[in-house]
């Protein structure tokens, strides 16, 4: 860590001079010593779990923003104190650069939150991409940001009631492009049906499929629906509203061959969130279904005689930090997916 600069009751311009300042004494000290140009992060949080997120940032590795902003609500504060810091790769030999990135902490109250936006403006970088991430809600902090964010990082599982969690994301994508670390969880499961199905003797199937069930963790409902979704929006599915009872999810959409019973099955004992497995049934009688294993998937194909064949996908979980940090490399790029799997979930969701 390169620096510190810090000053109570403070004001934006104020915190924008003393990381000027940061970066004039960096390169005053050794020029090989340059500031990341990529990407800004913009994170509002509540003060007391500054710490957990932070940590969640330490471990996304190479995708760490050039400079993130941490906004730290504290209930009944009325003035803003801030720091800011750099964080440099190593030491720059003779003849070679370093990369730094910066980081500020500005410490904030409920009323700033309305006017976040002139709080923010002078302290991101112009020029580049500006993702917001409201990790504990602030909805109206983010609202107030909306002119500034050309990316929302969003959570579907964090919201308790799936429909409001992904008719949000449908909200936010008017404004802005959504990233959805609920949907970026799924990405491996949803590379492995698609691999699972691209044998040309299997391919015919997809248009034969007549069940399918989703195990995921309780908590991850909106998970599984976006699986359902790309689902049907890939393979040309009718998305239909499904029922909620007996602690299953329920319903059926309309194929071009007919109908295909989905169902959500919740998984209690999973310690992780996300997906847990998903079983593919077809009017003939063939059946595939992927679970979650020690070091990767548990595959199962069942012919259409009954006859069972078992064997291991490769590929261990990134774990949350790898999702996290897929979620801001993500911000630069542009998945033609997600939205249509995104407005078919939010259809099917009860």
């Amino acid at each position: 860590m390169e620096g510190v600069w810090s000053e109570q009751d403070t004001t934006p311009s104020h915190i924008e001079a003393g990381l000027r300042e940061l970066l004039k004494q960096r390169h005053a000290d050794d020029g090989g010593y340059v500031p990341a140009r990529v990407l800004n992060l913009v994170v509002i949080l509540d003060r007391e779990w500054r710490g957990e997120i932070e940590n969640r940032l330490e471990r996304v590795g190479r995708y760490h923003p050039s400079r993130t902003v941490m906004i730290a609500v504290e209930p009944r504060r009325e003035r803003l104190d801030a720091w800011a810091f750099m964080v440099c790769e190593g030491d720059a030999s003779p003849g070679s650069l370093s990369v730094c990135h910066e980081h500020v902490v500005v410490e904030v109250g409920p009323r700033h939150l309305r006017h976040l936006d002139t709080i923010v403006d002078p302290l991101v970088v112009s020029d580049l991409s500006t993702v917001v991430w409201a990790p504990h809600g602030h909805r109206e902090a983010v609202q107030a940001l909306r002119r500034l964010a050309q990316v929302v990082l969003v959570d579907s599982q964090d919201e308790p009631d799936p429909h409001l969690a992904l008719d949000r994301s449908q909200q936010l994508a008017q404004h802005a492009y959504v990233v959805d670390l609920a949907w970026l969880r799924s990405t491996p499961w949803r590379e492995r049906i698609a691999a699972s199905f691209d044998p040309p003797k299997w391919r015919e199937d997809l248009r034969r499929i007549s069940a399918v069930t989703v195990r995921c963790r309780e908590d991850s409902t909106a998970a599984g629906l976006l699986l359902l979704g790309w689902l049907a929006a890939r393979l040309g599915w009718r998305p239909e509203k499904l029922a909620a009872g007996g602690g299953k999810v329920r319903g059926r959409v309309r194929a071009s061959r007919g109908e295909v019973a989905l169902e959500l099955d919740p998984e209690a004992r999973m310690n992780v969130p996300g997906l847990a497995g998903i079983t593919i049934r077809t009017e003939s009688g063939v059946s595939l279904s992927l679970d979650r294993a020690t070091g990767g998937l548990s595959a199962t194909h069942r012919d259409r005689r009954g006859q069972e064949s078992r064997w291991t996908v490769l590929g261990a979980s990134r774990g949350e930090a790898g999702i996290l940090g897929e979620g801001i490399r993500q911000a630069l790029l542009r998945e033609p997916t997600y939205q249509p799997a995104l407005a078919a979930a939010d259809a099917m969701a009860p």
